[in-house]
């Protein structure tokens, strides 16, 4: 659905150019959750978004985005492993809430597509 297309590639290879921002663990955290947690919520929210908007969505297509959302938080503790279980800070969280917004807006856009056919 998402994560065979070519804007989760797109969206992951942002992620590998951004690392940097979670390299740093001098800085400041800003948060009570770690990076793992915050991404989990992050996308959390933003899936119950998609689902809210879209009432006519099937049972079986429900349990298809949430299959989606396992194997994005699967391939993000991969990318993250090492920075994973440390705090968020301000510039990180930002970071994850744009990210998690933008895999919204995927979702959006293949749901979009399902429910035209």
């Amino acid at each position: 659905m998402v994560t065979d297309k070519d804007g989760y590639i797109h969206l992951v290879q942002y992620l590998t150019e951004h690392l940097g921002i979670f390299a740093n663990s001098q800085q400041q955290s800003a948060a009570d959750d770690t990076v793992m947690e915050l991404f989990e919520e992050q996308l959390a929210a933003q899936i119950i978004m998609v689902c809210g908007q879209n009432p006519s969505l099937t049972f079986a297509q429900r349990n298809l985005v949430i299959r989606e959302v396992d194997s994005i938080v699967y391939d993000l503790e991969e990318i993250l492993a090492r920075v994973a279980s440390q705090k968020a800070t301000a510039e990180q969280t930002l970071f994850i809430t744009e990210f998690s917004c933008l895999i919204k807006n995927l979702f959006d856009q293949e749901i979009s597509k399902l429910l035209a056919a």
